[in-house]
């Protein structure tokens, strides 16, 4: 989601890139960062050999338990919520609610129904989305 501004050549980037480029896909990338970091990983490939099964096993994990990677917001979306988060109101309406609760959906890829609980949607989704269109400011 995040583009690195600058000259590529410097150590900046290849910080940059250290912390997002190699950011994990699912649980299976996690677990092998853990099992690399602990050494664990080096005893069983020493243990059982390069076909132990970690490479299959990562995969499925990553599959069953992937990362979930925001979407970026169209212009509409942006201009939206620009509009709601600089000029603050005390109560969202349900028809703008509607309008939040769809962008969230397509951002965030879930399915997350109406409610009618305001704490719960401003902590579910508000606060969410403003911290998604922060990182555009």
């Amino acid at each position: 989601m995040t583009e690195f501004k600058g000259d590529k050549r410097t150590k900046a980037y290849k910080e940059w890139k250290k912390n997002h480029a190699e950011s994990s896909k699912g649980l299976g990338d996690t677990v092998e960062k853990i099992t690399k970091a602990t050494g664990i990983k080096k005893a069983v490939k020493w243990i059982a050999g390069d076909d132990c099964g970690c490479d299959e096993r990562k995969d499925k994990l990553n599959k069953l338990f992937p990362r979930r990677k925001p979407e970026c917001l169209n212009e509409d979306e942006f201009m939206y919520l620009q509009e709601k988060f600089e000029n603050r109101k005390s109560t969202i309406l349900s028809d703008e609610q509607q309008r939040m609760l769809e962008i969230f959906n397509r951002v965030f890829n879930t399915n997350m129904p109406t409610t009618n609980c305001s704490p719960c949607f401003k902590n579910e989704v508000y606060n969410k989305l403003e911290k998604l269109y922060n990182e555009y400011l």
